[in-house]
């Protein structure tokens, strides 16, 4: 069997799902696609890209589980169905990556699918001489979309309900064709990610605002408590001293007696230590001093 030549990887292939950090926050080798999308299918001339620490030329691939090209190049252009996976030195086996060519395949993208994402969903054909029609998309064996115009379905924002195991179906020529199963798993986005030797601590983000850690939560509701509680007992200090100064402000005896001669004018008073809501009383003085009749008036 001959080997396969290397191929120079184009600009953006480095850009495909480079993640240079396991869950652990230990370094792994990755295995890059382009076109990135999977699985790859082979009519679409695949460029496979291994990833990881070690000395140039010192990549070992594997075919279907098989030592299959030692001491091979970084990277090559597929020619035969399988999968591949790489070996780097320094960073040890890369996960799989399956080539297909199969009569149909769906297609998702490649690297991580984060929440509020899009994901398009491709329903493909291998033949050169047919093209699929009347195409329906599953989720977990139960229909996303029915019958569409075209091969492609968007899906946004992607939310965690979203994970599952992904299908499509249609007409290839004359016969009803069915696609293998492809796996999807939506993740939360990460703020921060802190590696300490044995730890991975991850600050999850929202995808409409930032999303915050359960410690910053707590303590901005006890600080919220907090402040809620000094500006009841101001506004309690305060009603108190405003009641007061009420109090102080209201008069304390009834006016005095009018001189003789005086000219006469209703005076209104209340009792002392009375409210303003108490019962009000008015007093006519003649000009002795004394209170007049009613029918003096």
């Amino acid at each position: 069997m001959p080997w396969p030549h290397p191929a120079v990887p184009s600009p953006t292939l480095a850009l495909a799902g480079w993640s240079p950090l396991s869950p652990t926050g230990a370094q792994t080798t990755q295995l890059l696609v382009d076109p990135p999308w999977r699985p790859a299918v082979l009519w679409d001339r695949v460029t496979l890209t291994c990833q990881g620490l070690g000395t140039t030329g010192a990549t070992t691939w594997y075919k279907d589980g098989q030592l299959w090209w030692q001491e091979g190049p970084d990277n090559f252009t597929v020619t035969e169905r399988g999968t591949y996976m790489c070996h780097r030195p320094g960073t040890g086996l890369s996960p799989p990556v399956m080539v297909s060519d199969d009569d149909l395949v769906l297609q998702v993208p490649t690297g991580v699918l984060l929440e509020g994402d899009t994901m398009t969903l491709r329903c493909r054909c291998g033949h050169w001489n047919h093209t699929v029609t009347r195409v329906r998309f599953y989720q977990d064996e139960k229909e996303v979309r029915g019958f569409i115009n075209g091969t492609e379905l968007p899906l946004f924002p992607l939310q965690l309900h979203h994970s599952g195991h992904y299908s499509c179906g249609g007409l290839v020529g004359s016969w009803q064709s069915r696609s293998a199963a492809v796996a999807v798993t939506v993740h939360v986005p990460v703020d921060n990610v802190t590696i300490t030797p044995g730890v991975l601590e991850v600050t999850p983000q929202d995808k409409w605002t930032h999303r915050e850690t359960g410690a910053a939560g707590i303590g901005g509701a006890l600080l919220f408590l907090l402040l809620l509680m000094g500006v009841i007992v101001a506004w309690h200090r305060w009603h108190s001293v405003a009641a007061r100064k009420q109090q102080e402000r209201a008069p304390l005896d009834p006016p005095a007696p009018p001189e003789e001669g005086e000219v006469l004018s209703p005076t209104w008073w209340s009792p002392r230590g009375q409210g303003d809501s108490q019962v009000t009383y008015v007093e006519l003085r003649g000009p002795q001093g004394q209170p007049q009749e009613p029918g003096d008036i």
